[in-house]
C-alpha cells in the first residue's frame, strides 16, 4: 500500500459518486453530505494515525478504510431515499458488495483487501467481534473513533444552524417532541451506549449520540473531543433537565478517567 495506489482508488471513489450527483437534484445535498463526510473521516483517522506513530504504509491503509467505509450511503439513498438502515438495507453489508463487484481492491494483496472490506464491514456495529486479528480490529477501533469525530462535527453544525430547516436524513425521522426515554436514560447512567430500540424522538437521538463516548478507544480521540466542546454542544441543543443533567456530569467524568488513565500506559509496539 503507497500513495500511488491511495490516489488510484480516491479517482475510482470521485467517479463513483459523481454518478449519483448527476441524479436526482433533490438527491444532491444528502449525496454531497455524505461525500464530504468520507473525505473528512480520512483527515481524521490520518491526524489520529500521525498522533499514535503508524508507519506510511499504515497510514494509507488507515486513509483507504475511512475512504470507502461509507460506500454503500449513495447507493442506498439512490434506491430508498433513507440513510435509516433498519428502514433500507445495512450500508456497510451493501458497501463491502459494491467493492467486491467493482471489484475497486482487486490490486491489492488478498491479506489487506479482506482487511479492509472486515473493518468496513464492521464499522457500524454495536459492538465489534471478538474473534478477530489484532491488526483488523486496531483498524477498525481507528475507523470508529474517526467517523464518530466526523459525525460530531455535523450533527453540531446541524443542531446549531440559524435557519431552522429539518433534515430527516440526518434526524432519521424522529419526532422533535419534548422529554427523553427512561430506557435511554438508564443505558447511559449504566455506563453503556444506548439501544438503538430505544429512541423515540429527538432527544433520544441527541442522547444516543453523545453516548458514543463509550465506544472511543484512542486517548487521542478522547482528546479530540475534549478540545471541541462536542459533548456541550450537544447539551446546549437538550432540555434543562436533572436527569439530563445527571448524564452528562457521568460521560464528562468518564471523559476525563479514560483520558487520565490511557495517557499513562504505555503505547504499545505496533507489529503486525
Amino acid at each position: 500500500m503507497n500513495e500511488e495506489i491511495v490516489e488510484e482508488l480516491e479517482n475510482w471513489f470521485t467517479n463513483y459518486v459523481h454518478k449519483f450527483k448527476s441524479g436526482n437534484p433533490d438527491w444532491q445535498p444528502n449525496i454531497i453530505l455524505k461525500e464530504e463526510h468520507s473525505r473528512r473521516v480520512c483527515k481524521e483517522i490520518l491526524a489520529i494515525g500521525r498522533k499514535i506513530g503508524l508507519s506510511d504504509e499504515d497510514l494509507c491503509l488507515a486513509k483507504v478504510i475511512a475512504l470507502f467505509h461509507d460506500i454503500g450511503r449513495f447507493e442506498q439513498f439512490a434506491r430508498y431515499q433513507t440513510f435509516v438502515d433498519r428502514n433500507s438495507v445495512n450500508h456497510a453489508v451493501l458497501g463491502v458488495e459494491i467493492l467486491k463487484e467493482n471489484g475497486v481492491l482487486n490490486s491489492l494483496d488478498r491479506s489487506i483487501r479482506d482487511l479492509i472490506l472486515r473493518a468496513i464491514l464492521y464499522h457500524n456495529r454495536f459492538a465489534l467481534p471478538q474473534k478477530e486479528t489484532e491488526k483488523c480490529l486496531f483498524f477498525a477501533k481507528l475507523l470508529r473513533d474517526a467517523d464518530k469525530l466526523d459525525i460530531w462535527r455535523v450533527v453540531t453544525d446541524y443542531y446549531r444552524r440559524e435557519d431552522g430547516k429539518r433534515n430527516d436524513a440526518i434526524e432519521l425521522g424522529l419526532p422533535d417532541t419534548p422529554g427523553i426515554s427512561m430506557d435511554v436514560y438508564k443505558d447511559l447512567i449504566d455506563g453503556r451506549m444506548v439501544d438503538v430500540t430505544h429512541l423515540r424522538n429527538l432527544n433520544d437521538f441527541k442522547l444516543l449520540q453523545i453516548g458514543w463516548i463509550y465506544d472511543i478507544n484512542f486517548v487521542q480521540t478522547f482528546q479530540c473531543i475534549q478540545e471541541r466542546g462536542y459533548l456541550e454542544m450537544i447539551r446546549d441543543v437538550l432540555p434543562k433537565s436533572e436527569k439530563i443533567a445527571e448524564i452528562f456530569n457521568v460521560l464528562q467524568a468518564y471523559m476525563n478517567e479514560q483520558i487520565r488513565k490511557k495517557s499513562t500506559e504505555i503505547p504499545s509496539t505496533l507489529v503486525w
